[in-house]
């Protein structure tokens, strides 16, 4: 299975991340999306990488509680599927945090 390479700027920082072939523009798009979000918060210039992760992390999480809040209920996903959604973004986002600590400690 082939992969592709998508290069973020998130808070200054590059990241390489692999993908599926197909889905750079989504991922680069993700990417900016949360660079914009982050920039917007002054505290977090120097923290280290994880820390930016952190935030990161904390701000999609919470807009995704807001974004299901505001779904009426009839057409909300269930429970289930939904912790099952939140599991797999904290299985990747602790995926990242690996490689940026490998990568930090590579540097």
């Amino acid at each position: 299975m082939s992969t592709s390479n998508v290069t973020l700027e998130i808070v200054g920082r590059r990241y390489t991340i692999a993908c599926a072939p197909g889905e750079e523009a989504h991922i680069e798009g993700l990417g900016t999306s949360i660079s914009e979000k982050l920039a917007q918060l002054d505290s977090l210039k120097g923290q280290s990488a994880e820390r930016v992760l952190l935030y990161a992390s904390l701000l999609l999480a919470d807009e995704l509680h807001e974004a299901q809040a505001n779904v009426p209920a009839e057409t909300a996903p269930p429970a289930a599927e939904q912790a099952e959604t939140l599991e797999k973004m904290a299985d990747r986002l602790e995926a990242l945090a690996q490689r940026l600590e490998s990568d930090t400690a590579s540097a």
